[in-house]
């Protein structure tokens, strides 16, 4: 599986994490409160981003993979709040 493939399946998991939560009632979820992190989360990663790649700190590529990894910790993350016993995978 390519590093963009896993970072969209790990995403999907982190996005049923995040739904389950919701479900839950959790305050973290509030939509002003996401919404405001999210913004200002993706500006700020955005901008240093291009500003590595192009000063030629890691490639496309690299970072790409580096994306996928952690995805994937951010979904197992939720995984682990959400069913502290391993028993839930989310997908």
């Amino acid at each position: 599986m390519d590093d963009w493939q896993r970072y969209l399946d790990a995403a999907h998991g982190m996005q049923s994490g995040v739904a389950t939560m919701m479900a839950r009632g959790d305050s973290q979820t509030d939509p002003k409160h996401l919404r405001v992190g999210i913004n200002a989360a993706m500006c700020d990663h955005a901008a240093l981003v291009r500003l590595l790649i192009a000063k030629g700190l890691f490639t496309q590529a690299e970072y790409t993979k580096e994306l996928a990894d952690e995805m994937e910790r951010e979904r197992d993350r939720y995984e682990r709040e959400i069913s502290p016993d391993g028993r839930v995978k989310l997908f």
